[in-house]
């Protein structure tokens, strides 16, 4: 029998227990491609109606591949020929995931809301993190997933399609 490097020992003894303030993990694949698989609507946080900016371009390639997606964006009357809402609270139909595209700082809000309409999922984009939207969005028994895109996710569980 060989002799344990002290570093492994070391990390050996952890468990989720002895650190009950894990770092955010987010769902498995399998999870995710469920959920892809039974989302109604999308509503799109900060969807701009600029061709040019990543939100507009990932809810377009999210509605060709047959995503009904909701834009909410104050700003904007409509995007991609979709009614546009000013909150989540405005939109007058139930809601799966609620897609973020905004600054960490203003997703504890946006998880507030998505809580109040009852979505599914948070959803907070590639690049975007916040642990306190993370837990408002937990305590009200929503799925959480952060720092993923959702095109990507998208792209590699169903590599022809959603519906394909």
């Amino acid at each position: 029998m060989g002799v344990r490097h002290p570093a492994r020992r070391a990390r050996a003894g952890r468990t989720k227990e002895a650190n009950p303030k894990m770092a955010f993990v987010n769902p498995s694949r399998e999870e995710i491609k469920s959920i892809l698989e039974n989302a109604g609507a999308i509503a799109v946080v900060g969807l701009s109606d600029n061709p040019e900016r990543t939100s507009h371009q990932v809810a377009a390639a999210m509605k060709q591949r047959g995503y009904r997606i909701i834009p909410v964006n104050p700003n904007a009357e409509s995007v991609l020929g979709e009614r546009c809402y000013p909150s989540l609270r405005d939109i007058p139909e139930p809601v799966d995931i609620v897609n973020v595209f905004r600054r960490p700082e203003h997703t504890p809000e946006v998880a507030r809301e998505a809580a109040e309409i009852g979505a599914k999922v948070l959803w907070l984009q590639l690049g975007i993190v916040n642990e306190e939207a993370a837990e408002i969005a937990r305590q009200a028994g929503m799925t959480v997933i952060m720092d993923r895109c959702i095109k990507v996710e998208d792209a590699i569980l169903f590599p022809g399609g959603r519906r394909g």
